[in-house]
């Protein structure tokens, strides 16, 4: 088959969050498969001048947008059997953030269009344009518009996937004529429209052929006012279309065993002393007592509300209680921050906060860490809590979302888990879990280890999830 897989991030050339680590590794999947398979992204300024000076300029074109006629010049990259496509247009990709502009929706209603014409302009048929979030959510709209005028795309079926519900594309209707460029018919409410507004997401879902979300478990929530952000009369209407896969991971570049930056490797067959020597570096590295016998705990997020850190807040002291070290890396909204500058300066040896992003430390805590915390409200499907067991590091989270499906919690009776988990948005049943789990790690550590095992052998490739992809294709281009 010929797969167009549409996003407005990539790894490795460009990343703010898990879309891009989903774009970069889902195609090539889809490649190892035996289809053929282009990504289409914006030519951002952040791509460095290491992937451009690999880049070979294909044509421009005029793309048309409403009532004019943008520039837009097209780059191909040949990388791991898959073709990327970069969509150049200085005007509007020509910034310091990926996101956040005022102009944010004439900049992906723009994008969205190149992927629309792209095709005609390369003469290339796609049997299917994979779109994701909001910032592409406009192409199968498009696809119903221009499925007739652009005999490329006479064949096409659409597939739209959700990253996280939570940024839709809303915007006053007043744009849709003038910036997205369709006519007043597409403002329905079995189209565009949502509470006198235009909804992106919303047009998406109902336009596309298929709907796809993160994680089973977050296709289910979804069909719940407390994670659709209002979308939940959407969800349920369309359910028959939308399933849940799982995203995976590429699981060579998450490997223990091989050759790294870290202190030390290590395997599943041999834990230790590997783990315990990347737990002294980390130790040392942040500022807290080099002790291999006190548990530590791991945070690597942004500090946000929706990700579960009042839960932290609201029961801190009492963590401190325990016998524990903690370390948090990340930065996000100022209470959390001074939250977590306050306990470190009390619990000096014990308590690190790096309110920063680093790759590096990043590796170091996935590697050093005991535990990690994810006691997120809403997490679609989460990457990190999949990264941290792969290098021995056991999952305390809340189940929700991919969480759920990802970390089956420790059973005291047959010694089976991959971590701990619990179910209410209360802090005091996370210190209960936390508590579980260090009562655990010091007095059994025949069952850490299994779980620690369970963990780094589970198989989270996309293997599964690309052949899940590859039959909803199969089945909606007949």
């Amino acid at each position: 088959m010929k797969i167009l897989f549409a996003a407005s991030e990539v790894a490795p050339f460009i990343k703010t969050g898990g879309l891009a680590d989903v774009a970069g590794s889902l195609p090539q999947a889809l490649a190892a498969e035996g289809h053929e398979v282009k990504v289409i992204l914006p030519l951002y300024e952040g791509i460095g001048e290491n992937w451009r000076s690999q880049m070979t300029f294909l044509k421009y074109f005029d793309v048309s947008l409403s009532w004019r006629k943008v520039y837009c010049g097209i780059f191909q990259l040949v990388r791991g059997g898959v073709t990327f496509w970069f969509v150049d247009n200085e005007y509007y990709f020509k910034r310091n953030q990926l996101y956040g502009h005022f102009d944010d929706c004439e900049r992906f209603a723009y994008f969205s269009r190149a992927i629309i014409e792209t095709p005609r302009e390369l003469d290339w048929a796609p049997d299917i344009i994979h779109c994701n979030d909001w910032q592409t959510a406009l192409v199968p709209v498009y696809l119903l518009e221009d499925r007739y005028a652009i005999p490329q795309l006479a064949n096409a079926k659409s597939v739209y996937t959700i990253h996280n519900i939570e940024y839709q594309g809303r915007y006053g209707d007043q744009v849709l004529e003038d910036v997205i460029g369709l006519d007043r018919s597409y403002f329905n409410e079995n189209m565009l429209a949502f509470y006198n507004d235009v909804n992106l997401m919303k047009g998406a879902i109902m336009a596309a052929n298929y709907v796809t979300t993160v994680s089973p478990t977050y296709a289910e929530e979804l069909r719940l006012p407390f994670y659709a952000h209002g979308l939940a009369g959407v969800i349920n209407e369309q359910a028959g279309k939308i399933q849940g896969i799982l995203n995976g991971i590429d699981m060579s570049l998450y490997d223990p065993s091989a050759p790294s930056d870290l202190a030390a490797t290590f395997s599943v067959d041999q834990i230790e002393p590997g783990k315990s020597v990347c737990k002294a570096a980390l130790q040392q590295a942040v500022g807290l007592e080099v002790k291999p016998d006190v548990p530590l705990i791991a945070c690597v997020s942004r500090l946000a509300g929706h990700k579960g850190f009042s839960l932290i807040t609201d029961v801190l002291d009492q963590m401190m209680d325990l016998d524990i070290q903690v370390v948090i890396l990340g930065t996000g909204e100022w209470q959390y921050e001074d939250a977590f500058r306050s306990a470190q300066e009390r619990y000096p040896g014990r308590f690190a906060a790096r309110l920063t992003y680093s790759a590096p430390l990043s590796a170091m805590i996935y590697a050093g860490a005991d535990l990690f915390l994810m006691p997120s409200i809403a997490e679609p499907c989460g990457l990190s809590q999949i990264i941290a067991m792969r290098y021995g590091t056991l999952p305390v989270v809340r189940e929700t979302g991919g969480l759920k499906d990802t970390v089956f919690p420790y059973n005291q009776f047959d010694g089976t888990g991959r971590g701990f988990t619990f179910t209410n948005v209360n802090g005091f049943d996370m210190l209960w879990v936390i508590r579980e789990a260090v009562d655990l790690y010091h007095t059994n550590k025949g069952a850490w280890a299994t779980m620690q095992k369970e963990g780094m052998t589970a198989d989270f490739s996309w293997t599964n999830s690309a052949q899940q992809y590859i039959d909803i294709y199969q089945r909606i281009s007949g």
